[in-house]
């Protein structure tokens, strides 16, 4: 008589899951949770709204990857940043918009689920929590047999945020005259891998722990340097000084990510040379002789955030995100609009 079948035979392990949900409950107790209602394991998170600061309120919400970077996480076989990587992607996202992140839940899929592996990712994922000052309540941990390669997974996140709808940042002040202010970037965040892997490991044939002198440590520390998660930074400066719009500078670079809240009868002028550029992108461009444009549409170049500001609170807001220790260099203006097919102007 044949051996009745198990889920298990079949290559997902529920015991295994279970185990992994208790870790993960540790895990998001790190992480606020003053208004969270209940733990992880139910069929949803719950998160009591306090609208009480809040005439109109307005949720924000946004969902994205890391993309090809978990390629350089499976090839250093080191996972504990990655997640800190996906919180930024999506909580960045909303915080532009003026939004301050209240919950975040994660999706994460592998083909034999390894609670080792999948601890070290979480992990990141409450590190960048516990940053953005948001609570991780839920999420879903999938085993996949036969989708993904050994070591191999994917994974994806969700956020959610407030805003008092007279506060949302969407670039519909931006007045001719105000100042850009570029906030620097950790590095390369989480864009343009594809890219960086062909330059580096096809064209290059470099290896993950081979040192770069230009860049002070081996190419994979480089390459998994978190993203920068700038939540708390721009709530600081939102809260009593005056911000028309901010664009994060995500996959697209700076020309893309910075039109998309400028308006119509706007134009962006941007001073070349008027921030400092990290090394790993100097590096990236001539190793593969990458042209400027395409560098500027494929990276951020350094810059992780650009502000657009009143000209005359330019400075006082560039003395705050120096006294929170960010780096921060005024890039430019808006002007009027010369040309509707022209609408960034480089000098």
């Amino acid at each position: 008589m044949t051996k009745p079948l198990t889920y298990a035979d079949a290559g997902v392990d529920i015991e295994k899951a279970n185990k992994l949900v208790g870790i993960i409950k540790e895990i998001a107790k790190q992480t606020p949770r003053s208004r969270v209602i209940g733990e992880i394991g139910g069929f949803g998170g719950l998160y009591a709204l306090n609208t009480s600061n809040h005439e109109n309120p307005v949720l924000v919400s946004s969902t994205d990857g890391v993309g090809t970077k978990l390629k350089i996480a499976f090839s250093m076989n080191r996972h504990d940043t990655i997640g800190i990587d996906l919180v930024a992607m999506c909580v960045n996202d909303i915080a532009v918009q003026g939004a301050k992140p209240l919950f975040f839940l994660d999706y994460l899929s592998m083909g034999k689920l390894d609670n080792e592996l999948a601890t070290e990712i979480i992990k990141g994922i409450g590190e960048g929590c516990r940053q953005a000052k948001c609570a991780l309540i839920g999420g879903e941990t999938a085993e996949m047999p036969g989708f993904y390669k050994e070591n191999e997974y994917d994974l994806a996140g969700f956020t959610v945020g407030i805003v008092d709808n007279s506060k949302i940042l969407d670039g519909s002040e931006i007045r001719v005259g105000d100042k850009l202010i570029g906030i620097a970037s950790s590095g390369l965040h989480s864009n343009g891998y594809s890219l960086v892997r062909k330059i580096c490991f096809d064209i290059l044939k470099l290896d993950h722990s081979t040192h770069i002198p230009e860049l002070g440590k081996t190419i994979g520390e480089e390459l998994l340097t978190p993203t920068k998660i700038y939540s708390e930074t721009i709530r600081s400066v939102i809260k009593d000084l005056p911000v028309h719009g901010i664009a994060h500078i995500t996959g697209g670079g700076i020309e893309d990510n910075i039109l998309r809240i400028i308006p119509k009868a706007c134009e962006v002028v941007i001073r070349r040379g008027s921030w400092d550029i990290p090394p790993v992108f100097h590096f990236l461009q001539e190793s593969g002789k990458i042209s400027d444009a395409e560098m500027m549409r494929t990276f951020n170049n350094g810059i992780g955030l650009i502000a657009v500001v009143p000209e005359q609170y330019a400075t006082e807001i560039l003395e705050r995100l120096l006294a929170m220790n960010e780096k921060a260099f005024l890039i430019g203006n808006i002007s009027r609009c010369k040309s509707p097919s022209n609408k960034i102007q480089w000098i």
